[in-house]
């Protein structure tokens, strides 16, 4: 590692935050710069070279999120945590929220609409079939918004009105 302090950004398809952020690093002429992260095959061995790592994708590419614990195992500081995925539940955020009193809305979680090839039957033993469409509407009521457990950026996000439009989506 030199001197320099290095800031390395992994985006997606954004370019308008990155591409400024980059800009206005190195126009500052600090000691410090910013690129865009390059990496692939990374061995226990490779140093990343970064003081700061922005992850702005890691959630959409999986390969990029134990590079970054890795780079925070050579003390690199990443933004967004990339341990985040273990604390980071939508009905457990909810549920905390509800039991502190906090106003939100009434949520279900609700198992997987499909699951990967290698998810058998067996794999789903304790699930009950079919589920209680009834008791669930009308615990959360109508119109109600239906998203995915994990992810963000408004993704898969359904407003949905009565029980056709729930089927449907």
């Amino acid at each position: 590692m030199t001197n320099q302090l290095k800031v390395g950004l992994l985006v997606g398809r954004e370019r308008s935050f990155p591409d400024a952020l980059i800009a206005e690093i190195n126009r500052r002429n600090q000691g410090v710069t910013a690129d865009y992260v390059s990496a692939g095959g990374v061995t226990m061995d490779d140093l990343l070279g970064y003081r700061v790592l922005v992850d702005r994708i890691s959630h959409d590419v999986p390969f990029y999120q134990p590079l970054l614990k890795y780079a925070v195992l050579q003390g690199t500081y990443v933004i967004n945590n990339p341990f985040w995925r273990i604390a980071d539940d939508k009905f457990f955020g909810t549920a905390l929220a509800h039991r502190l009193g906090v106003a939100v809305p009434k949520t279900v979680v609700l198992p997987n609409h499909s699951h990967s090839p290698d998810v058998s039957s067996e794999s789903l033993r304790n699930l009950i079939y079919p589920l209680g469409w009834e008791r669930i509407v009308n615990y959360v009521g109508l119109p109600a918004i239906l998203k995915p457990h994990w992810g963000g950026g408004w993704r898969h996000v359904h407003l949905v009105h009565d029980m056709e439009e729930l089927w449907r989506v």
